[in-house]
């Protein structure tokens, strides 16, 4: 939802990748921003409508971005598609950085515009293995925000640990980072941060982005 810089750009990105992609904004005009080789539709009206989330498809979504100009526009529409329609993967971008903590704590990730980066949007809209956050000096020792199958919801992070051969050092929670305990259990919408062995990674993003073997 919304066609400016930001939503035009992050739609060519993932139209480019091959996905599917459907553009909402109240504007016609504001589709002119998107690339001639756009391969996506294009829906106007408001985005958090539920029957112009219907005309685009949100029933079938796998991803909903909601990028425009409006905070409040924003979490309404994130929050219609991730409970009104069941969307799993939803960001909602939002330009008041005090706001995100409190709009985290209702379950919508959120990327600040001062922090704003396409990267950013797509690994919330696309999980899926490792983005490493820091190395130590050598490069022998990474720090990696993971992908974590739902499949784990409710295992002990200690049960991570030991399927991946990985520490978990940092849980994003509601937008609050915690460091893990013991008994700690992985819940949905939990970012995990794990240090592994830079020949590892490959191997830990494989173990964390499959279901636990008892549930295979």
């Amino acid at each position: 939802m919304g066609c400016g810089r930001v939503g035009s750009t992050l739609a060519a990105q993932l139209d480019s990748m091959g996905h599917s992609v459907t553009v909402v904004d109240q504007e016609e005009h504001a589709f002119r921003r998107l690339p001639a080789e756009f391969a996506g539709r294009t829906v106007t009206g408001v985005g958090f409508d539920r029957d112009v989330l219907e005309e685009a498809g949100i029933e079938h979504a796998e991803a909903f971005a909601a990028v425009s100009s409006g905070d409040n526009s924003n979490i309404l529409a994130a929050r219609v598609a991730r409970e009104t329609f069941g969307v799993e993967n939803v960001v909602a971008r939002i330009y008041d950085p005090r706001r995100a903590a409190v709009y985290q704590r209702l379950g919508i990730p959120t990327v600040a515009t001062v922090v704003w980066t396409s990267d950013q949007m797509i690994r919330r809209l696309l999980p899926s293995g490792g983005l490493v956050e820091w190395s130590d000096p050598t490069g022998a020792i990474r720090l990696a925000e993971m992908h974590v199958d739902r499949g784990w919801i409710g295992h002990r992070i200690l049960d991570i640990e030991e399927a991946s051969g990985s520490r978990v050092g940092l849980i994003t929670r509601l937008g609050t980072g915690t460091l893990p305990h013991k008994d700690m259990l992985f819940q949905e919408g939990d970012l995990v941060h794990v240090l592994v062995r830079d020949e590892d990674l490959t191997r830990v993003e494989l173990v964390l982005g499959a279901r636990p073997e008892a549930e295979s």
